[in-house]
């Protein structure tokens, strides 16, 4: 009865010699992102998802991305932030400190040159510098993760070469403050828009005349 089992055992570790080991190591890239190397990050997964809260972080995220941008670029085998860096950073930082209900991410990013070790790195010392950064603007680190790099498995241009675009940060939400007042009530939508809702409500006409209520004078 054990035959097929060690027959099947033997054939699965045939196949995965046989692959090429850039190609194997590849998805067990891809299957990082997916885990992260964290038991219960799937059920922590479907909980945001049943709950809204994926949703209205993806939102978010793009909104983010779209009004002061999510990126930031790097010197080749450098984690320094270079002015250009400091300002896009500092728009960042401005938006993150109108949102106390929101959590984010640093992605950290590098170009294919070196060894992928190295990269991982390095990437990770970038991200590093991001969430430093942004402490020193006043933000709370609880809100702020610098997660285990991509290194060089996600470039934006394929090419082995030194290319600036690859090196870089990305900046995401990635959920809510659950003990926020707001968050307790799963009022997600709430915090996303919370701009447009104000900007819909009609000044006020009325003023206190002595100690009545009365309109304004057109």
């Amino acid at each position: 009865m054990k035959r097929p089992l060690i027959a099947t055992t033997a054939l699965l570790a045939l196949t995965a010699c046989s692959y090429p080991t850039e190609v194997l190591r590849s998805y067990s890239e891809s299957g990082s992102i997916t885990d992260g190397g964290t038991f219960g990050n799937s059920t922590m997964n479907n909980t945001q998802v049943m709950t809204g809260e994926k949703h209205y972080a993806v939102d978010l995220s793009r909104r983010f991305a779209s009004e002061v941008g999510n990126t930031v670029n790097f010197a080749f085998n450098s984690a320094r932030l270079d002015a250009t860096a400091v300002n896009v950073l500092r728009r960042q930082a401005h938006f993150i400190r109108q949102f106390p209900e929101v959590r984010f991410r640093v992605y950290g990013h590098t170009d294919l040159v070196g060894s992928p070790s190295y990269n991982k790195s390095l990437g990770l010392r970038r991200a590093q510098a991001v969430v430093n950064f942004f402490a020193s603007q006043g933000i709370s680190r609880s809100r702020l993760e610098a997660v285990a790099s991509f290194g060089e498995t996600q470039p934006v241009v394929m090419t082995q070469g030194r290319e600036r675009r690859n090196r870089r940060t990305v900046t995401e939400v990635s959920g809510f403050v659950a003990s926020h007042p707001i968050i307790m009530d799963g009022k997600y939508a709430e915090v996303v828009y919370r701009e447009y809702v104000e900007s819909a409500t009609s000044p006020t006409t009325l003023q206190i005349v002595g100690n009545e209520l009365a309109g304004a004078a057109e």
